[in-house]
């Protein structure tokens, strides 16, 4: 390695770790994302900033423009803010998921003043909150009625974790409430009422018993699953409940729409009454062949993987946009009281992008 490759992984760790030591929860980005503002070099032309995202990019020159982006904010802390560095691993709140993408962001930025050369490709850097919490508070909607050229970008690169794979489309994510009635009574003679919870414990079988569902889509394989996370009820010791509440989590394959998604939770459950939709995140479509895909994986010979989990690749998917998910962060720690990054990681992630935008395919 030579000096200046070290003086920049040095840079990417301590940078890495500053993130890590700005708490940022959701609906907290504000701090994080004005310490971020004054990091950006002034080369980049800052198109908008609203107090919670942040969008600047090179001047435009008339070449495809890409656009990296990032989420400000973390799932809450777990007594693991501040963070740490020691033997090549950076741990703390939210370093994986995904300070470690954003301080390759920042760096990236600052490296592209640092360079004589042009680089191939317009770049836009995307920061923005609350994307740890339900769809209903995104706020890219609002970016993007505030930015129009985002529309024009021909690849989205979302920074999230993905242990340094380009993980392209990403599971839609349906979340739902079943409810059981019964007729409530005195528990010393339960024959008088009718017990929801033990209708409950019947009906669910069906959902216990759904096995997971492998759907290819361009030479993806991603996995369709039904699960129980959730179940409510009971009005006191001596009553039989009246009422049985179940939630359900359905994540669905790119292919299907929301509509779809719906519907065939309906057929999976039957005649099981008492389904109610709360939330239905849309899956993202699957990129795996174009050109600019392509010249990032080349740029780093890296693998391509179905994306397992929802992710806002899915908001600007709805937009018509192709966007993939690539990261330094590792998808075992996200959200984990250990979460964690290795450095290394953070190096690779930069060099891809360093041979992205400046050797063409």
């Amino acid at each position: 390695m030579n000096a200046r490759s070290s003086e920049k992984l040095e840079q990417l760790a301590e940078r890495t770790l500053e993130l890590v030591n700005i708490p940022s929860e959701s609906r907290s980005e504000t701090a994080l994302e004005a310490h971020i503002e004054s990091l950006l070099p002034s080369m980049l032309e800052l198109v908008h900033r609203d107090g919670a995202s942040l969008y600047a990019r090179t001047p435009r020159s008339g070449k495809p423009l890409v656009v990296l982006a990032g989420h400000l904010d973390t799932v809450p802390a777990q007594a693991n803010v501040p963070g740490r560095r020691e033997e090549g691993v950076i741990t703390g709140c939210g370093a994986s998921d995904m300070k470690a993408g954003l301080a390759v962001m920042i760096e990236l930025a600052r490296w592209i003043r640092e360079i004589d050369a042009e680089i191939d490709l317009d770049l836009g850097f995307l920061f923005f909150p609350r994307e740890e919490l339900p769809l209903s508070e995104s706020a890219l909607p609002a970016v993007f009625e505030a930015v129009p050229e985002i529309s024009e970008a021909k690849l989205v690169i979302m920074l999230e974790p993905t242990d340094n794979t380009i993980q392209s489309g990403c599971l839609g994510n349906l979340n739902a409430t079943l409810v059981f009635s019964g007729e409530s009574s005195h528990s010393a003679r339960p024959w008088q009422g009718v017990n929801a919870i033990d209708r409950a414990i019947e009906g669910l079988q069906r959902v216990a018993a759904t096995e997971p569902r492998e759907v290819t889509v361009q030479g993806l394989t991603f996995v369709e699953v039904l699960s129980l996370t959730g179940i409510e009820a009971g009005i006191a010791e001596n009553v039989i409940p009246d009422r049985c509440v179940a939630r359900l989590n359905y994540r669905y394959a790119p292919g299907r729409s929301t509509r779809q998604a719906e519907e065939s939770l309906q057929k999976l459950l039957g005649d099981l009454g008492g389904l109610t939709v709360t939330s239905n995140s849309p899956a993202a479509h699957v990129v795996v062949e174009t050109p600019l895909v392509e010249r990032l994986r080349r740029a780093g010979d890296l693998a391509v993987e179905p994306k397992q989990a929802w992710t806002p690749v899915a908001e600007f998917s709805a937009r018509g946009l192709d966007a993939v998910n690539f990261g330094p962060g590792a998808t075992r720690y996200a959200h984990r009281a250990d979460e964690r990054v290795e450095i290394a990681q953070l190096e690779r992630s930069f060099q891809t992008l360093q041979r992205f935008l400046t050797e063409p395919g």
